[in-house]
């Protein structure tokens, strides 16, 4: 399972590294027992999907960019050849649909790390090497 310093959490959601300081002073996001404390992967993901449920995009109004999201896996469904992955980037929920072979051989599962590629209409997950 991949977890997370406080500050690479922080980058991710968004946020000061005080604010996910005081989010695990206050148990709202788990830390590991080690030193220095880490955030496990599925805890951080379930909480980047909190926080986007609670926040609102003002401006309201259909783009056709490219971009590149780099965010938080928080769901992977493989069914016989294909998987969806949904990925949180800050407030930004992405899906891909890719062959349950591209899914399985990047090790998507909740809490890891990546980059959805959005062009038109495709989304490409990336993984960092490891």
């Amino acid at each position: 399972m991949t977890d997370y310093r406080i500050s690479e959490a922080a980058r991710l959601l968004g946020v000061s590294d005080d604010t996910v300081r005081r989010w695990t002073e206050s148990s709202s996001l788990p830390t590991t027992d080690g030193s220095p404390r880490r955030i496990p992967g599925d805890a951080l993901a379930a909480h980047a999907v909190a926080l986007a449920d609670a926040a609102s995009d003002p401006l309201d109004q259909l783009s056709s960019a490219r971009n590149r999201f780099v965010g938080l896996v928080t769901r992977v469904q493989i069914d016989g050849l294909m998987a969806q992955v949904d990925v949180q980037s800050g407030p930004h929920r992405v899906v891909s649909l890719m062959s349950a072979e591209a899914a399985r051989e990047l090790a998507l599962e909740p809490g890891s790390l990546a980059v959805a590629v959005v062009k038109a209409t495709t989304v490409v997950i990336e993984t960092p090497k490891e």
